[in-house]
Protein backbone atom coordinates (compact mmCIF):
# COMPACT_ATOMS: atom_id res chain seq x y z
CA UNK A 1 0.00 0.00 0.00
CA UNK A 2 1.31 3.48 -1.02
CA UNK A 3 0.82 5.54 1.56
CA UNK A 4 0.33 9.93 1.33
CA UNK A 5 1.50 11.43 4.75
CA UNK A 6 -0.21 14.62 4.95
CA UNK A 7 1.75 16.59 8.18
CA UNK A 8 5.49 15.40 9.36
CA UNK A 9 5.82 16.15 12.49
CA UNK A 10 5.71 13.67 15.72
CA UNK A 11 2.98 12.02 14.81
CA UNK A 12 3.65 11.79 10.77
CA UNK A 13 7.22 10.42 11.31
CA UNK A 14 5.57 7.98 13.94
CA UNK A 15 2.98 6.66 11.46
CA UNK A 16 5.66 6.46 8.78
CA UNK A 17 7.81 4.27 11.05
CA UNK A 18 4.66 2.02 11.87
CA UNK A 19 3.75 2.05 8.01
CA UNK A 20 7.39 0.86 6.80
CA UNK A 21 7.19 -1.98 9.77
CA UNK A 22 3.92 -3.69 8.43
CA UNK A 23 5.83 -3.30 4.33
CA UNK A 24 3.89 -0.36 3.22
CA UNK A 25 5.56 2.48 1.15
CA UNK A 26 5.33 6.03 1.50
CA UNK A 27 4.52 7.52 -1.41
CA UNK A 28 5.04 11.35 -1.01
CA UNK A 29 5.21 13.40 1.93
CA UNK A 30 3.20 16.76 2.39
CA UNK A 31 3.71 19.25 4.88
CA UNK A 32 3.75 22.92 4.16
CA UNK A 33 5.93 23.47 7.42
CA UNK A 34 8.54 21.72 6.07
CA UNK A 35 8.36 22.45 2.46
CA UNK A 36 8.08 19.04 1.63
CA UNK A 37 4.86 18.50 -1.36
CA UNK A 38 3.79 15.63 -3.53
CA UNK A 39 1.37 14.28 -5.59
CA UNK A 40 -1.76 12.55 -4.14
CA UNK A 41 -2.72 10.98 -7.07
CA UNK A 42 0.37 8.46 -6.62
CA UNK A 43 -0.89 7.22 -3.50
CA UNK A 44 -3.75 4.50 -2.33
CA UNK A 45 -4.47 6.06 0.84
CA UNK A 46 -3.82 9.33 2.83
CA UNK A 47 -2.95 9.88 6.27
CA UNK A 48 -3.25 13.20 7.54
CA UNK A 49 -1.77 14.14 11.21
CA UNK A 50 -1.53 18.13 10.05
CA UNK A 51 -3.14 20.70 11.94
CA UNK A 52 -7.09 21.83 12.39
CA UNK A 53 -6.92 24.38 10.39
CA UNK A 54 -5.35 22.43 7.30
CA UNK A 55 -7.63 19.25 7.62
CA UNK A 56 -10.65 20.39 5.58
CA UNK A 57 -8.27 21.76 2.67
CA UNK A 58 -6.49 18.25 2.84
CA UNK A 59 -10.00 16.32 2.81
CA UNK A 60 -11.02 18.40 -0.49
CA UNK A 61 -7.61 17.66 -2.01
CA UNK A 62 -7.96 14.08 -1.25
CA UNK A 63 -11.49 14.19 -2.50
CA UNK A 64 -10.29 15.56 -6.02
CA UNK A 65 -7.70 13.07 -6.24
CA UNK A 66 -9.94 9.97 -5.73
CA UNK A 67 -7.44 8.70 -2.84
CA UNK A 68 -9.41 7.75 0.32
CA UNK A 69 -8.29 9.45 3.81
CA UNK A 70 -7.84 8.48 7.52
CA UNK A 71 -7.89 11.51 9.73
CA UNK A 72 -5.67 11.42 13.28
CA UNK A 73 -5.72 15.40 13.54
CA UNK A 74 -8.09 16.55 16.24
CA UNK A 75 -9.72 20.05 16.61
CA UNK A 76 -11.58 20.27 13.53
CA UNK A 77 -15.17 18.74 14.62
CA UNK A 78 -17.02 21.55 14.21
CA UNK A 79 -16.73 21.55 10.48
CA UNK A 80 -17.33 18.02 10.83
CA UNK A 81 -20.98 17.80 8.96
CA UNK A 82 -19.14 19.93 6.10
CA UNK A 83 -16.24 17.00 5.29
CA UNK A 84 -19.16 14.85 5.64
CA UNK A 85 -21.05 16.73 2.79
CA UNK A 86 -17.56 16.86 0.84
CA UNK A 87 -16.51 13.10 1.34
CA UNK A 88 -20.37 11.99 0.36
CA UNK A 89 -20.26 14.22 -2.92
CA UNK A 90 -17.51 13.03 -4.09
CA UNK A 91 -17.92 9.97 -3.57
CA UNK A 92 -14.83 9.23 -1.42
CA UNK A 93 -14.11 7.64 1.39
CA UNK A 94 -12.47 8.82 4.88
CA UNK A 95 -12.23 7.81 8.43
CA UNK A 96 -11.38 9.80 11.32
CA UNK A 97 -10.72 9.59 14.95
CA UNK A 98 -10.70 11.18 17.94
CA UNK A 99 -7.63 9.03 18.72
CA UNK A 100 -6.26 6.03 16.76
CA UNK A 101 -5.19 3.80 19.95
CA UNK A 102 -6.91 0.80 20.09
CA UNK A 103 -6.65 0.74 24.18
CA UNK A 104 -8.56 4.50 24.02
CA UNK A 105 -11.18 2.70 21.43
CA UNK A 106 -11.60 -0.10 23.44
CA UNK A 107 -11.91 2.15 26.46
CA UNK A 108 -15.24 3.64 24.76
CA UNK A 109 -16.44 0.49 24.68
CA UNK A 110 -15.89 0.13 28.38
CA UNK A 111 -17.03 3.59 29.02
CA UNK A 112 -20.32 3.46 27.53
CA UNK A 113 -20.84 0.15 29.37
CA UNK A 114 -19.79 1.48 32.73
CA UNK A 115 -22.43 5.25 32.06
CA UNK A 116 -25.22 2.61 31.09
CA UNK A 117 -24.54 0.92 34.72
CA UNK A 118 -23.67 4.07 36.72
CA UNK A 119 -26.71 5.68 35.38
CA UNK A 120 -28.74 3.81 37.23
CA UNK A 121 -27.42 4.82 40.78
CA UNK A 122 -28.40 8.73 41.42
CA UNK A 123 -25.45 8.50 43.94
CA UNK A 124 -22.64 8.71 41.76
CA UNK A 125 -21.64 11.43 39.47
CA UNK A 126 -19.52 11.69 36.61
CA UNK A 127 -16.26 13.18 35.70
CA UNK A 128 -13.77 13.43 32.74
CA UNK A 129 -10.17 14.40 33.60
CA UNK A 130 -7.17 14.39 30.61
CA UNK A 131 -3.61 15.96 30.49
CA UNK A 132 -1.60 16.36 27.46
CA UNK A 133 2.25 17.91 26.82
CA UNK A 134 2.34 21.45 26.48
CA UNK A 135 2.58 21.79 22.99
CA UNK A 136 -1.19 20.10 22.31
CA UNK A 137 -3.62 22.88 20.29
CA UNK A 138 -6.97 21.38 21.51
CA UNK A 139 -8.21 21.31 24.89
CA UNK A 140 -10.14 19.76 25.73
CA UNK A 141 -8.54 17.14 23.35
CA UNK A 142 -10.67 14.78 21.07
CA UNK A 143 -10.68 11.67 23.04
CA UNK A 144 -12.21 13.61 26.20
CA UNK A 145 -15.02 15.36 24.17
CA UNK A 146 -15.99 11.38 22.48
CA UNK A 147 -16.10 10.20 26.17
CA UNK A 148 -17.88 13.23 27.22
CA UNK A 149 -20.63 12.46 24.44
CA UNK A 150 -20.48 8.76 25.52
CA UNK A 151 -21.35 9.60 29.40
CA UNK A 152 -23.90 12.00 28.71
CA UNK A 153 -25.58 9.66 26.07
CA UNK A 154 -25.84 7.31 28.51
CA UNK A 155 -26.52 9.60 32.11
CA UNK A 156 -28.34 12.48 30.34
CA UNK A 157 -26.83 15.32 31.77
CA UNK A 158 -23.93 17.23 31.19
CA UNK A 159 -20.21 15.62 32.53
CA UNK A 160 -17.98 17.88 34.00
CA UNK A 161 -14.25 17.83 31.65
CA UNK A 162 -11.02 19.03 33.24
CA UNK A 163 -7.78 19.55 31.12
CA UNK A 164 -4.25 20.28 31.43
CA UNK A 165 -1.55 21.19 29.84
CA UNK A 166 2.02 20.52 31.21
CA UNK A 167 5.34 18.91 29.89
CA UNK A 168 5.52 16.18 27.56
CA UNK A 169 2.69 13.82 28.79
CA UNK A 170 1.55 11.59 25.43
CA UNK A 171 -1.86 11.69 26.76
CA UNK A 172 -3.92 10.30 29.95
CA UNK A 173 -7.86 10.11 30.20
CA UNK A 174 -9.92 9.04 33.26
CA UNK A 175 -13.59 8.56 33.42
CA UNK A 176 -14.55 8.72 37.23
CA UNK A 177 -17.77 7.73 39.00
CA UNK A 178 -18.09 9.65 42.54
CA UNK A 179 -20.46 9.37 45.63
CA UNK A 180 -20.06 10.00 48.81
CA UNK A 181 -19.01 5.96 49.68
CA UNK A 182 -16.74 5.58 46.93
CA UNK A 183 -14.81 5.91 43.45
CA UNK A 184 -14.88 4.14 40.45
CA UNK A 185 -12.33 5.24 38.12
CA UNK A 186 -11.67 3.89 34.21
CA UNK A 187 -7.98 5.23 32.54
CA UNK A 188 -6.19 4.79 29.89
CA UNK A 189 -2.11 6.24 30.04
CA UNK A 190 -0.60 6.27 26.84
CA UNK A 191 2.83 5.07 27.01
CA UNK A 192 4.38 7.04 23.54
CA UNK A 193 2.53 7.79 20.39
CA UNK A 194 3.20 4.28 18.99
CA UNK A 195 -0.40 3.27 19.81
CA UNK A 196 -1.49 6.09 17.98
CA UNK A 197 0.52 5.61 14.51
CA UNK A 198 -0.11 2.11 14.30
CA UNK A 199 -3.96 2.55 14.82
CA UNK A 200 -4.08 5.05 12.16
CA UNK A 201 -1.89 2.47 9.89
CA UNK A 202 -5.03 0.08 10.72
CA UNK A 203 -7.13 2.64 9.88
CA UNK A 204 -5.75 3.42 6.08
CA UNK A 205 -5.84 -0.40 5.87
CA UNK A 206 -9.55 -0.51 6.01
CA UNK A 207 -10.55 2.63 4.59
CA UNK A 208 -8.11 1.63 1.33
CA UNK A 209 -10.92 0.89 -1.39
CA UNK A 210 -13.96 2.11 0.59
CA UNK A 211 -16.43 4.86 0.35
CA UNK A 212 -18.04 6.52 2.92
CA UNK A 213 -18.00 8.48 6.25
CA UNK A 214 -16.36 6.47 9.08
CA UNK A 215 -15.49 7.03 12.81
CA UNK A 216 -12.58 4.58 14.02
CA UNK A 217 -14.68 2.84 16.60
CA UNK A 218 -16.83 1.51 13.63
CA UNK A 219 -13.54 -0.57 12.80
CA UNK A 220 -13.30 -1.56 16.07
CA UNK A 221 -16.91 -2.83 16.38
CA UNK A 222 -16.52 -4.37 12.76
CA UNK A 223 -13.32 -6.36 14.17
CA UNK A 224 -14.62 -7.32 17.61
CA UNK A 225 -17.76 -8.54 15.85
CA UNK A 226 -15.92 -10.96 13.02
CA UNK A 227 -13.51 -11.95 15.78
CA UNK A 228 -16.62 -13.03 18.26
CA UNK A 229 -18.02 -14.87 15.39
CA UNK A 230 -14.92 -16.61 13.98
Amino acid sequence: MKIALLGYGKMGRMVEEAARRKGHEIACVIDPGTGASGHLPGADVCIDFSEPRAVLENIAKAVEAGVPIAVGTTGWYDRIDEARRLVEEGGAGLVYGSNFSIGVNLMFKITRYASELFNQFSAYDPFIEEIHHKFKKDAPSGTALSLKRIVEAACGREVPTASTRAGHVPGTHRVGFDSEADTLTITHAARSREGFAEGAVLAAEWIQGRAGFYEFMEIIDELHDLKSHA
